[in-house]
């Protein structure tokens, strides 16, 4: 039987070269703009928190970002909690909400299909996070449509 001769990990310990940055830090250039774009279920999977990090760090390079919310998307930017709204009922329960509304203070804007909403899950207008603007179905396609003639940089976060 093979023995393990390595000391045990050590909390301090790392394993990869954080600090090599590999290509240039871009910036964005004067009114250039970028959409991140959401059909995907809250807690699903890591690919709603991950992209909203990544529409902060747009808005942090310069672009003008927006959110669209649409489908299953607008999961993300409802308003939750437990025992109450904005409690916390485990860590990392808040993570979309606490996200999305440091995005907006921001400067980000944050945009949620109303029939999603309503018609497919069953909220309202008051349900959503301060900040975010809810928009007509209709909305949805020239949102997209507006920023690609703007030469927009759009990332498009789709889970089956």
């Amino acid at each position: 039987m093979p023995a393990v001769t390595k000391p045990a990990h050590e909390k301090g310990d790392f394993f990869v070269d954080y600090e090599e940055k590999v290509f240039e830090d871009v910036q964005a250039k004067e009114g250039e703009k970028a959409l991140v774009t959401f059909h995907t279920v809250a807690f699903e999977g890591s690919i709603g928190f991950v992209n909203l990090l990544q529409a902060t760090r747009l808005k942090r390079k310069g672009f003008e970002t927006s959110i669209l919310l649409y489908g299953p998307g607008v999961t993300l930017g409802v308003q939750r909690g437990f025992p109450k709204l904005g409690d916390e009922a485990f860590p990392g329960h808040l993570n979309f909400n606490n996200q999305i509304s440091k995005f907006i203070s921001e400067g980000g804007k944050v945009y949620a299909c109303r029939f999603a909403l309503q018609a497919l899950y069953g909220h309202g207008e008051p349900s959503l996070i301060e900040g975010i603007q809810p928009i007509s179905p209709l909305d949805v396609l020239d949102l997209i449509l507006l920023h690609r003639r703007d030469g927009a940089f759009i990332l498009d976060t789709w889970t089956l």
